[in-house]
């Protein structure tokens, strides 16, 4: 077997995680992961600080990029406020100069570099602006339509990669569901927390915080790693995008009772509540519920990061009639040779398992 080396670029957040988790544990791959935090685990991976927005960091580490096969480029920087971030001109600056940060002297140490895996997501169909198109399928994207740091760094891939020896594939999940913590876009902590509350509340039943509820598809972390690692050596996948979900759909009311049971409440009532406004500035409380329950979760802002945000809007907190179904095709992706699915509701409670399992989410 060829030995990989596999450089993991935002270890801390969603997809990095997830990454690094599989790669760590997949025979004959090094893995070196990059992030300004260090993660919480690191299964067997060597952590290297680095902050992508400083071009002379990404240069001063060079030498530690020597002999990388594969990239996962899985950094994002996102601003506070996150939403009304997404089309901000600093926000596509930024994304767009780390990318170009980190693959110019990782070109020049890396002779034999094979793979470069990029993240997207639905806002290639502008999912954020108005209904998609169903099913959103990857030839229908938004290049021109819509600022977005997405196309500032395909583009970027696409010229750079011209008569080299590497491939790029790009890959685009929808509501991605995993373990991490800190993330910009993580329901798991963000859903766990405001369960903690309700439960010091003397809540016995998990009332449904969001919005009427729209169809919708997710993924789970570990099984879009899993499409990563198979998009760095599939044949299919060279210079391809696709789209990534756990292959049903779900509607966040629908699939509420699953979540509660998974965080030891019965299902109950609708009671609309904006989780950014009303439970994140809650820190004291937190910890209070963390020195009771013997959490390792650190401050709700460690924990959560820009989730609860997150979390309203996914769950369209305020919508008052069905939202437009969000559903994106994966013909392409099954038809090119990767066909793994997972139950969403599996997921879900997958997630908050492994999550109680850590000791950062109350047990039920």
């Amino acid at each position: 077997m060829t030995r990989k080396k596999i450089l993991v670029a935002g270890a801390t957040g969603l997809v990095g995680h997830a990454a690094l988790k599989h790669f760590a544990a997949v025979q004959g791959c090094d893995v070196v992961a990059v992030s300004r935090r260090k993660p919480g685990e690191t299964y067997g991976a060597r952590w290297l600080p680095l902050d992508l927005t400083d071009s002379a960091a990404c240069e001063a580490l060079a030498p530690e990029f020597a002999g990388v096969t594969h990239l996962v480029y899985a950094a994002l920087y996102e601003r506070p406020g996150l939403v009304a971030g997404w089309q901000e001109e600093e926000q596509i600056r930024t994304n767009d100069l780390m990318l170009r940060n980190l693959m110019t002297p990782l070109e020049r140490a890396s002779s034999g570099l094979r793979h470069v895996a990029l993240l997207q997501g639905t806002k290639a169909y502008g999912v954020h602006v108005h209904p998609l198109a169903v099913p959103a399928r990857e030839n229908r994207s938004e290049m021109h339509e819509q600022p977005n740091f997405y196309w500032n760094q395909e583009r970027f891939l696409r010229e750079r990669q011209q008569g080299k020896g590497w491939h790029w594939s790009i890959l685009r999940p929808v509501l991605i569901v995993g373990d991490s913590v800190g993330s910009a876009m993580n329901v798991i902590p963000a859903l766990g927390a405001y369960a903690a509350f309700m439960r010091k509340a003397g809540k016995t039943q998990l009332d449904y915080p969001g919005g009427v509820g729209r169809v919708a598809r997710a993924v789970d972390a570990d099984l879009l790693a899993r499409a990563i690692a198979w998009s760095g050596e599939a044949a299919a996948a060279r210079n391809e995008i696709f789209n990534v979900t756990n292959g049903d759909v779900f509607v966040w009311p629908n699939v509420w009772p699953a979540v509660a049971d998974a965080l030891g409440f019965e299902a109950g009532d609708h009671v609309p509540l904006a989780l950014d406004r009303e439970i994140r500035p809650r820190e004291a409380e937190w910890a209070e519920i963390c020195a009771e329950q013997g959490l390792k979760s650190g401050t709700l802002q460690e924990f959560v990061g820009l989730s609860f945000e997150y979390a309203d809007y996914t769950m369209g907190y305020g919508r008052t009639e069905p939202g437009p179904a969000a559903l994106v095709s994966t013909i392409k992706l099954m038809q090119a040779g990767f066909t793994e699915v997972m139950d969403t509701e599996a997921m879900f409670r997958k997630c908050f398992a492994q999550m109680q399992e850590k000791g950062l989410l109350p047990r039920p």
